[in-house]
């Protein structure tokens, strides 16, 4: 019994930055491999509004789940790895400047882009500002993933007008929402009982 609580409380403190889920079309396979994820997303979701089976839709798009995720590097001569296409990292694949902006302004300086509580709190933060600044619901997957993706000037300038690929991602993102939603209904009351008694 030592050893399982050893190894319970280690994963604990380390937050599990290991844990990647190998089936990813699952929120409730996903969610039951770390369970502080569930606990953190509905943290997010309590505070900021963005349901937790958006807050999934968005992380699987930007990253696979991939902690350390970043964009590709460019190919010089098509042998010699270039830049990156951008800074973006990370769980959601936020900019340096954004991940800054959403630091400073809630006092989360120790937070970041590879950690995924603090992840899906940005995301939800992100989302409520843009429910503010552009009218969009935060039930709305399809319309909020294309002003995370374009910013908040591009959608006011309707810059995915002239990405019909962009719309394709966001209309992904939106069925996925829909599909996690459901999923997570079905197993919301086990994924809200506590695993180990101690706990």
């Amino acid at each position: 019994m030592k050893w399982l609580v050893a190894i319970v409380l280690s994963c604990g403190l380390a937050g599990c930055s290991s844990y990647r889920p190998t089936n990813m079309d699952d929120a409730c396979v996903i969610l039951e491999g770390n369970r502080s994820w569930y606990k953190d997303a509905v943290k997010a979701a309590s505070q900021w509004g963005t349901p937790v089976a958006t807050q999934l839709a968005f992380i699987h798009q930007e990253s696979r789940f991939k902690a350390k995720a970043r964009p590709p590097r460019k190919k010089i001569l098509w042998v010699i790895p270039g830049p990156r296409a951008s800074d973006a990292y990370g769980y959601a694949q936020v900019k340096d400047g954004t991940w800054r902006w959403y630091q400073q302004k809630n006092a989360k300086r120790g937070a970041d882009r590879d950690d995924f509580g603090d992840v899906v709190m940005f995301i939800g933060w992100y989302n409520k500002q843009t429910q503010r600044a552009l009218g969009v619901d935060l039930g709305d997957p399809y319309r909020q993933y294309l002003a995370y993706h374009e910013g908040h000037g591009g959608y006011k300038r309707r810059t995915y007008n002239k990405k019909p690929w962009l719309k394709k991602v966001a209309k992904k993102v939106s069925l996925r929402a829909k599909m996690y939603q459901q999923q997570i209904k079905g197993c919301k009351k086990q994924l809200e009982k506590s695993r180990f008694w101690f706990f």
